[in-house]
Order: C-alpha cells, then structure tokens, then sequence
C-alpha cells in the first residue's frame, strides 16, 4: 500500500503569521482579515481585526483558497487570464476563485503547506501584510 507523507502547517505556526500580518497592518494604518488554511483549503486559523470590512472576511478566505489551488499567488490570475476572452469571461464565475492581489500558497521546501488570505485595504496593501507574514517561514 503506498501513501503520502506530507508537510502541515500548524495552528502555532498560523497564529504567529496572522500576528505578523496584523502588525503589518498596524503600520499601514489599515484593518483586515486574515485567513490561513491548509495544503486542502480548510480553515486553520483566522483574524478579523477591530473594525475590518464585514465584506472582507469571505474575500480573504477566498484568497487563502485560490492560492492553495493552484499553488500560485492570486495577483498572478489577471494577467494570466485577462487576454483569454473565454477563460477570463468563464472562469471568474468558478466559486471561490479570487483573481486580485492578497493571497499567497505558503510553501516549504516547494511544496504548498497552506494558504495565506488577507482582505480590507488595497491588494497592494493586502500583499504586504501576507509578505510580511510569510517571512516566518523563510
């Protein structure tokens, strides 16, 4: 019988990269939330700061999703999807796929452990609270 053998993300790990991307956060003057999840999309750990979007809490799980799915940040969807007509018309309406900035696949060792979804400010700033708490991982 043959199985996998597999990296985890765990909740100790997870706590302590929603603790970075919240004093990323901080800095920038914003509120978010922040969604972390497994290499199969379920929810390990999540944050909504005081006063974050209401809106956002679904949009950062979304992201956190996308980005394990396939395994590539959500900022990279657009550009490669924007000049497909049928792909960029179609796949928009695939439940859950988020195609702007502010989710990243964590990875060790090249391999996708989790899922990193932050919503509330702009992508950009959103994708700087996620960088910020993917350097735990470095």
């Amino acid at each position: 019988m043959k199985y996998l053998e597999k990296y985890a993300i765990s909740n100790e790990l997870a706590k302590k990269m929603i603790d970075a991307a919240e004093q990323k956060a901080k800095e920038l003057g914003i509120t978010v939330n922040i969604t972390i999840v497994d290499d199969g999309g379920n929810l390990v750990s999540f944050s909504r700061m005081d006063y974050a979007p209401l809106l956002s809490v679904g949009i950062s799980q979304n992201k956190a999703y996308t980005a394990i799915a396939f395994g590539k940040p959500t900022s990279e969807w657009y550009p490669m999807i924007k000049d497909e007509p049928a792909l960029f018309n179609g796949i928009v309406h695939t439940p859950k796929l988020v195609i702007f900035g502010g989710g990243f696949p964590i990875k060790v060792d090249g391999k996708v452990i989790g899922g990193i979804g932050v919503s509330g400010g702009s992508a950009e700033q959103d994708e700087l609270c996620c960088e910020a708490a993917l350097k735990l991982i470095e």
